[in-house]
């Protein structure tokens, strides 16, 4: 690929959606804008940089934005975040928001969903302790072809497999065909997707108690970085935690946030209330025991019922 249709790509994409992509990315740019090209009829790159040059048809810009933006994804990645959220910050919404009954999780780089169902059977796992609450989870993800197949709930037999208790894919997925499973309706119902750009100006979605943006902020540049915390930090409960990716942080990157004491990955305003979720000090070593049972009641319109 010639250098300055690299840096076309790149500066595009960059534009577009964050994503930084350095020169020694070069064979993952061709790999994916490969068969962009092809759906255009086009047989090279350079025709497509061409064609990008001249016409800035939108369609075309969004198809470059979207293939260079799809990342794979699996139930309960990593692992704790999911056991941080179950042990810790669970026991803790259900104390301090139990007026009302409701707290709203915003899984901000969805990808094809698995990372906001997991939580989703995590919530329905408690329908006993939610019974009567509302549980808002929206997933985010700028490819319109992964909030789709996140809508679909529908996922092959690899990727069922990868992180997902054989229990939970029993009791929570049907099986279509040899090699497909989907996740039943009332676990999917929990979980609304929309197409969402971090980039923007994302304040109608509302306010949220827990936020995950994980693996999210190592493919942005700093000034980026800091403009996404700065935006999560107006969207976030004054009490709330964001989950960030185990190999990322906001120290020297934003003022808006602060580690949790003894929890890696988990980040609280600043200039939060003395009271609240997660008081100082406290960790997963001192939350209450939540139970392991699998899930078997029912849900509805994102309401828990026993």
């Amino acid at each position: 690929m010639k250098p300055e249709d690299f840096d076309l790509f790149s500066s595009l994409v960059k534009q577009r959606s964050g994503l930084v992509l350095s020169k020694d990315k070069s064979y993952l740019l061709e790999s994916r804008l490969i068969p962009v090209a092809r759906k255009y009829n086009l047989k090279t790159l350079e025709e497509l940089a061409q064609l990008v040059r001249t016409k800035r048809d939108e369609a075309i810009l969004h198809a470059i934005t979207e293939a260079m933006t799809t990342n794979e994804s699996f139930f309960f990645r990593d692992t704790k975040p999911f056991d941080q959220f179950k042990k810790l910050l669970l026991p803790e919404l259900l104390r301090t928001r139990a007026a009302k009954k409701q707290f709203r999780i915003w899984s901000s780089a969805s990808s094809s969903g698995q990372e906001a169902y997991s939580l989703a059977m995590i919530c329905a796992e408690e329908a006993a302790k939610l019974q009567g609450w509302k549980i808002d989870i929206l997933g985010t993800d700028i490819s319109t072809e992964m909030v789709e197949r996140a809508k679909s709930g529908i996922y092959s037999q690899f990727e069922v497999q990868r992180g997902l208790p054989i229990a939970l894919l029993m009791k929570c997925f049907s099986q279509i065909g040899t090699d497909k499973w989907q996740l039943k309706e009332e676990l999917r119902r929990m979980v609304q997707y929309r197409e969402g750009n971090l980039l923007t100006d994302f304040g109608p979605i509302g306010v949220f108690d827990v936020i995950y943006c994980r693996n999210v902020l190592i493919y942005f540049d700093q000034p980026t970085k800091t403009r996404v915390l700065e935006a999560m930090s107006h969207v976030l409960a004054p009490d709330g935690v964001l989950f960030l990716g185990g190999a990322e942080t906001v120290l020297g990157i934003s003022d808006k946030f602060k580690p949790l004491e003894n929890e890696r990955g988990v980040y609280v305003l600043a200039n939060r209330p003395d009271t609240g979720m997660l008081p100082k000090g406290r960790g997963t070593g001192v939350a209450p025991p939540v139970g392991s049972s699998v899930f078997t009641g029912t849900s509805s319109s994102a309401s828990i019922s026993a």
